[in-house]
């Protein structure tokens, strides 16, 4: 059975972020792109998926064969657009930010209800590559119990620009709940929050540029921040526990590798550098019942890069150990 759906908005987001992986999945038609205007140069792009672009609403919303329609228009028509699209008998993905308000984002979800449909925002972010990694190396309990993550999504972009409008527009609802979203899908709500947002580079502005946000689950602490003015790159994610260290450099590769025009399908799509390749530092104890040494060995080979000391000093405290490592590395 083949999904029949539209797209409302036809810049960045639906061109790097939604098409290039609708045009991946075979049981998946995108029939109809919605956009105020039209673009022959990026429509080109799409020749021979049989995609009908269109400057009139009415046509997508009124075809009955159409049961999705994913928004991808500026963050502050998110709620107008949700609401018809609900009104008119179709289930609505929506790109984050997905409302402005925890009333606008109810109203929604009561419609969607009350209509039988499926409203959700899209929640891209929990499949990369970076964030990923993250989780299994807590699944696996590579670092013990969790005690420190930092999340960090900083750039050098300098700007004395006064930028207005909707707090919507603003860097925490564009980027920060994406990696808020990471963060509660990994620990669930916080026991408290404490936040930072403002804006750094112009005070006229009124619209965000730099966020901080502390999680507190007991004794773990996440920190998720975003700062504009960052010369020297902080890495991916940083993660502290009783254990061990866990650090990644430079976000999920397909982000990149989309903005340079290689696309899902591609030969090498979506890997990492080698450069870029986590860094995983598990201190070793001996003591009877330990398990660490056997989540060492678990980590070589799911390929984690392992400090040489780490395993030089552990293999010097147990003989049984380096065996079983000259086994792992020889086979």
């Amino acid at each position: 059975m083949t999904l029949k759906m539209a797209i409302i908005g036809f810049g960045k987001s639906a061109n790097r972020y939604h098409l290039p992986y609708l045009k991946q999945r075979e049981n998946i038609e995108v029939k109809y792109i919605y956009n105020h205007r039209r673009h022959p140069e990026r429509e080109a792009n799409y020749q021979g998926m049989g995609i009908t672009f269109t400057t009139d609403l009415d046509e997508v919303l009124n075809d009955d064969e159409i049961q999705l329609i994913t928004i991808c228009t500026p963050a502050d028509t998110h709620f107008d657009f949700a609401k018809q699209v609900l009104n008119h008998g179709k289930n609505v993905l929506v790109e984050k930010p997905f409302c402005k308000t925890a009333n606008e984002t109810e109203q929604l979800l009561k419609l969607a209800q009350q209509k039988h449909l499926i409203a959700m925002p899209y929640q891209n972010r929990r499949f990369d590559s970076d964030y990923l990694t993250l989780k299994e190396v807590l699944d696996r309990g590579y670092v013990g119990e969790p005690l420190e993550i930092e999340s960090h999504l900083d750039k050098y972009r300098p700007d004395n620009s006064v930028h207005t409008g909707d707090k919507i527009n603003g860097t925490f609802y564009g980027l920060g709940i994406h990696m808020l979203d990471q963060m509660l899908a990994l620990f669930g709500k916080p026991q408290s929050v404490a936040y930072d947002i403002r804006t750094i580079q112009n005070t006229k502005s009124t619209l965000d540029d730099y966020y901080q946000m502390d999680l507190h689950y007991g004794k773990l602490k996440v920190t998720v921040k975003t700062d504009p003015l960052v010369a020297m790159p902080n890495p991916r994610f940083i993660l502290h526990g009783t254990a061990g260290s866990y650090v990644k450099y430079d976000i999920d590769q397909q982000e990149n590798d989309l903005k340079l025009g290689i696309m899902p399908g591609d030969l090498n799509f979506g890997l990492d550098t080698p450069d870029k390749y986590v860094k995983l530092n598990i201190i070793i104890k001996m003591a009877i019942g330990f398990p660490n040494k056997s989540h060492l060995c678990r980590a070589i080979m799911d390929g984690f890069m392992i400090p040489y000391m780490t395993v030089l000093s552990m293999v010097k405290k147990n003989w049984l150990v380096m065996k079983k490592l000259c086994w792992i590395l020889k086979s």
